[in-house]
């Protein structure tokens, strides 16, 4: 395994780590029969970072986790997160006992707000979550006060350049590097950057013959999708949510190749992406020129999912998203075709027409 100096806490942290959001589940609890011997599988290979949540699993990840670090606790650096925002104080404090005796610790070495944007620091963090953070900290119930975000680039410099965290968690991979820059910046401003869903939230989870052209660099795609991540040398961890045992072993054996991407691997990688990301603009730039619709209908989103299946070949995670879409009542099946929209594209776009063809392939 490789370690890699986690920013500021001075941690040495092991570059991959184990993210308990997908656990393997018995019903409506996390099966300890066959998460946890994955997670002791991985810790005995070197992995050493685990990430989990209060709510992650049916809220039963935290309780999990707490029973696979029996033994190994001195040895695993346990990052968790307190989702409260509120003004109760009480109910903060609750969140934070709860997962301590949940994952069976004293302490919580990367202790989260958890997935902030910079609205929600300004507002609540700055004039009073934070305030709670460091009382936490003074009491030795958490080391280090870090933070899981969403937001832009001139967010996350903002973040950054508050001072008020030592680590960032965030989304990067193959499908998505907005954040690149801002990723940059935080390494060389000394906060360490974890890197959560590395393949896309399963889209990279299974081969695609998109990628077929770049073969040469990894076997599969989920393998490329983690070495790419591997590969920046801002990153510091990279969280896969592992969920089966195969999954664990091909993980660990990437990460234990002292090279992630051979000289050229990411320029040809890139040059593809480049590639890819223009056949989609062809289809929907995402402007939202097109919105509102006055019956609902998420027009950007579903010509997302549509165009990612097409062009990446990524149909089963697409149509789980289309499903919550239509769930919520904002599917193409609530288009009345009242044209409203086509005028707004810029693109000239026939939305009427595309809606019906991707509800016809996301169902």
């Amino acid at each position: 395994m490789i370690y890699r100096t986690l920013g500021r806490t001075g941690l040495k942290v092991s570059q991959l780590g184990f993210g308990a959001m997908r656990l393997p589940m018995a019903g409506d609890r996390v099966n300890r029969d066959l998460a946890i011997p994955m997670i002791h599988r991985a810790f005995e290979a070197g992995v050493n970072y685990i990430d989990t949540a209060t709510m992650y699993c049916n809220n039963d990840s935290q309780c999990a986790v707490g029973e696979a670090l029996v033994g190994w606790r001195d040895r695993i650096v346990v990052s968790t997160k307190n989702p409260y925002f509120g003004e109760d104080e009480k109910e903060w404090w609750t969140n934070l006992e709860n997962s301590l005796q949940r994952l069976r610790v004293d302490s919580i070495d990367i202790y989260n707000y958890h997935g902030i944007n910079w609205d929600n620091y300004t507002r609540n963090i700055a004039p009073r979550v934070s305030r709670w953070m460091q009382r936490a900290k003074d009491q030795g119930l958490i080391k280090h006060i870090c933070t899981s975000f969403h937001d832009d680039n001139a967010a996350l410099r903002r973040i950054v350049d508050t001072g008020a965290v030592a680590a960032i968690t965030l989304q990067y991979n193959l499908l998505d590097r907005r954040l690149e820059d801002g990723i940059a910046y935080a390494h060389e401003q000394g906060i360490g950057v974890i890197v959560m869903g590395p393949v896309a939230g399963g889209r990279l989870g299974a081969d695609s013959a998109a990628f077929a052209s770049v073969k040469h660099i990894a076997a599969r795609v989920p393998e490329l999708a983690l070495r790419f991540v591997l590969s920046n040398p801002h990153v510091t961890v990279a969280l896969s949510g592992m969920s089966t045992m195969q999954q664990v072993e091909e993980n660990l054996a990437i990460a234990s190749d002292p090279v992630a991407l051979r000289p050229g691997d990411d320029v040809a990688i890139r040059e593809h992406l480049v590639r890819l990301e223009k056949l989609t603009d062809l289809y929907c730039t995402g402007c939202r020129y097109c919105l509102p619709c006055p019956h609902g209908v998420n027009i950007p989103g579903i010509f997302d999912w549509f165009n990612k299946g097409r062009i990446y070949g990524t149909w089963e995670y697409e149509r789980q998203r289309y499903r919550q879409c239509l769930r919520n009542q904002h599917g193409a099946d609530q288009c009345v075709e009242c044209g409203d929209c086509e005028p707004k594209c810029p693109q000239h776009i026939p939305i009427r027409q595309r809606l019906r063809e991707a509800h016809a392939a996301l169902t």
